[in-house]
């Protein structure tokens, strides 16, 4: 394609003739070519700064097909970060050795057709050029601000002096999406994850002794009513507990610790195990720096409703235990808690313990696995092997301080 240089003036256009000679200079056989051909030139409006390049994958490209659109997030103190409506990408800027130019009115060999046979000549301005693009890279969503701010003022129960002073911190879905950096949907799932609700309008984590007591009101419920673990009906545990709690807790507290479920019209909950007692273990570690392990499980199986079995796979990621301490000790160790970035999370890791077994570290390390990372891979870059009482243990790469 022939380019002619900015000018202030219109660019001249060229002739049938002169494209011709031109196929000839460059020994180019034109029986070999696209009949049409375009003559480039550059816009008197050319600014290099006027444009951007964006490489995406194929999936993000029908994103902006179909209509929807890619975000930008990220405030002044961090590295910017693109969402689509259910996914998160790293920005990164790549350069390239060869011009990119921004040609809005030219066209492909696929759009001009092979099968047109019509001589023509197109003459399409160059309307901005570049050297680097900015190259997305699927991320994990940085979400640890998400707990940070709703922990700001946890939800007390309406009767609390917190809600009659109405003058703390509060979030709506719009805050998150400006302050987060992770998609729509990333930052919906979070939100279930940490068992937030929304109380006029603002999303509200419940204070844990608050949780407690409203979880502890429905075990009651079905205790006194002689229900089953898997069935118990929404209907009567509000207008049993409605005098007590607002409707809304009533059913959130429900709906953290089960499963909704419809049976002849009527709504009913599966009451989680696991929840329920990974809930009371953290409300009876909480209190303790160390727990003998045999004293907590004997007072963790009785904390439980009854028909509920504990036990120690129901604590992973919430609590570690030391089997190497005379007796035996657990203590809470919430991975909820642990830095969001790789390296910060194995320096925490290896500070509190010197050497793991792959058992013991993943349950605080799988969340920091990409969708095509495994757990191994992780080790691999940030600790090193060896083998104590014919077990594989991981230490720290680096010194720890």
């Amino acid at each position: 394609m022939p380019v002619d240089s900015a000018e202030s003036k219109p660019p001249r256009m060229r002739s049938r003739e002169e494209v011709d000679a031109t196929l000839q200079v460059a020994k180019l056989n034109p029986a070999e070519l696209l009949p049409t051909v375009q003559c480039l030139s550059f816009s008197p409006r050319i600014d290099a700064g006027d444009y951007y390049l964006l490489q995406l994958e194929p999936e993000l490209c029908h994103e902006l097909e179909v209509g929807r659109s890619l975000v930008i997030r990220g405030e002044k103190n961090e590295h910017a970060v693109i969402c689509s409506k259910d996914k998160t990408y790293d920005m990164k800027i790549a350069d390239t050795s060869n011009m990119l130019l921004f040609i809005p009115s030219g066209e492909t060999p696929e759009q001009l057709g092979a099968d047109k046979v019509t001589t023509n000549i197109l003459h399409p301005e160059i309307a901005g050029f570049s050297n680097h693009f900015w190259e997305l890279r699927r991320c994990r969503p940085k979400l640890k601000k998400l707990k940070k701010f709703l922990l700001e003022n946890p939800y007390e129960g309406p009767d609390s002096e917190k809600e009659r002073i109405d003058a703390n911190s509060k979030y709506t879905t719009e805050d998150f999406l400006d302050l987060v950096q992770a998609s729509e949907e990333e930052i919906m799932h979070q939100l279930k994850v940490l068992k937030a609700c929304q109380v006029q309008g603002y999303w509200r984590i419940l204070d844990f002794d608050y949780e407690m007591k409203l979880l502890n009101h429905v075990t009651q419920l079905i205790y006194s009513e002689s229900w089953l673990f898997n069935k118990v009906p929404l209907s009567i545990c509000v207008q049993e507990l409605g005098p007590l709690e607002p409707k809304e807790m009533i059913e959130h507290i429900l709906e953290s610790y089960g499963k909704k479920y419809m049976d002849e019209g009527e709504a009913y909950f599966e009451m989680n195990e696991e929840k329920v007692c990974r809930a009371i273990a953290q409300m009876l570690l909480q209190n303790a720096v160390k727990f003998n392990l045999l004293e907590f499980q004997d007072v963790w199986q009785q904390s439980v409703p009854e028909g509920m079995t504990t036990r120690l796979d129901q604590l992973k990621g919430l609590a570690l235990v030391d089997r190497s301490s005379k007796p035996e000790i657990i203590f809470l160790l919430n991975v909820e808690d642990l830095p969001e970035d790789d390296n910060e999370r194995f320096k925490r890791l290896f500070s509190i313990r010197e050497k793991w077994t792959e058992a013991d570290i993943a349950p605080y390390i799988e969340d920091l696995c990409s969708e095509k990372q495994k757990i191994g891979t992780l080790l691999t870059k940030y600790a090193r092997s060896s083998m104590q009482n014919g077990l594989k243990v991981y230490n720290s790469r680096r010194p720890v301080s």
